[in-house]
Formats: structure tokens, C-alpha cells, sequence
């Protein structure tokens, strides 16, 4: 059974793209595949700095990220938008992950793997901005981007204090989020 990881470039206790996040996730595992939701403040990376690289090699976190991505088929993404642009913290785990490690082939950890992209935004653009910013970066990097992306826009109104997304529409998508990720990653990785 393919595993996809699940995180958010969003690090915050009550964050609605994390909250969204799990929608997504729930659709995957209904159609079949396991997920690992991760946290990425908890592998610790410094920003990135080819110096310091130079210098101490990869950090310990990055090294536990690349453990966890290389197995996997694939990912789902949650990002809130800042300035018109996704998170510094998603850019900067994205950026390690992807620096070659001796013995390994380029970008391993992201070639041929699927992912599925989720925001949630309190305006009516619903972070899609920069998810059309991680699609870029990760079609880049050889990662199959499903087509659907599942935006939550004004969830002061589609979202309720659980969590749960009130407007069916907006909760097909992200739905359809996971189950074509999940779709995909199964297809691919037999």
C-alpha cells in the first residue's frame, strides 16, 4: 500500500490549512493508501545557506525528513499564502530535502512522486496564488502535481470552530484532493 506523507508550510496551533489538511488526508486513506501527517517545525531546519551546508553537511533534520519522503509515493500540501506567495517554512524543507546526499541520485527524495495541494484563507483568492507557486516549484523537481487543487475560501464562513468545512462544494474539492492523489500514487507505485 503506497504511504504519502501530509504536512503543512503553516506551523500554527489552530491552523485552518492544517485543519483542511486533514480532509484531504481522511479522502486518501478512504481510498486506500496510508498517511504520515508530519509536522515540519519538528525537523528543526535552519534556513537554508550554502555555506553552512558547506561546512556542517546536512542538518539532522533534514537528514529524518529525506528518511521519511524517499519510501513514500507521494505527498499532500497544505500552504496558507503570505504576500502572494506560500510559506518560508515549506520553501526552506522543500530546499534541504532536495540537496543531493553522497550515494543518492538527484532529487530522490522528490522524482516521480504525486502530490496534491490544499490552502485555506480567510479572503475569496483562498491561498491560490501560492499554491500555483509550490506547483511550479515542485513540477520542478520531477513531482507529479494532481490536477484538482482544493481551496477554502473565506473560512470565517465555510469553516466551523471544529474544523469541519460547511460549504459541500469547497469540501468536494478538497476531497477530491485525496482521493486523486491517493489515485495516482496507487497507479504509479504498484
Amino acid at each position: 500500500m503506497p504511504t504519502l506523507i501530509a504536512f503543512s508550510g503553516s506551523d500554527r496551533k489552530e491552523s485552518k490549512n492544517t485543519q483542511v489538511l486533514r480532509h484531504a488526508v481522511r479522502a486518501a486513506e478512504e481510498a486506500g493508501v496510508t498517511v504520515d501527517h508530519i509536522r515540519l517545525s519538528d525537523y528543526q531546519l535552519p534556513l537554508y545557506d550554502g555555506d553552512w551546508e558547506d561546512e556542517n553537511g546536512l542538518p539532522e533534520g533534514c537528514t529524518r525528513l529525506k528518511e521519511l519522503f524517499k519510501p513514500a509515493a507521494g505527498f499532500l500540501i497544505a500552504s496558507p499564502e503570505y504576500n502572494s506567495g506560500y510559506t518560508p517554512l515549506l520553501k526552506n524543507a522543500i530546499d534541504w530535502v532536495s540537496r543531493p546526499r553522497e550515494g543518492e541520485k538527484p532529487l530522490e527524495c522528490f522524482s516521480g512522486k504525486v502530490a496534491g495541494l490544499v490552502a485555506a484563507s480567510p479572503g475569496w483568492r483562498a491561498g491560490m496564488r501560492g499554491l500555483f507557486q509550490i506547483r511550479s516549484v515542485l513540477q520542478n523537481i520531477n513531482v507529479i502535481v494532481t490536477p484538482t487543487i482544493g481551496t477554502l475560501a473565506n473560512y470565517t464562513v465555510t469553516m466551523n470552530d471544529k474544523g469541519d468545512i460547511t460549504d459541500q462544494t469547497m469540501q468536494n474539492v478538497i476531497t477530491q484532493v485525496g482521493t486523486e492523489t491517493a489515485g495516482l500514487a496507487k497507479q504509479l507505485h504498484l
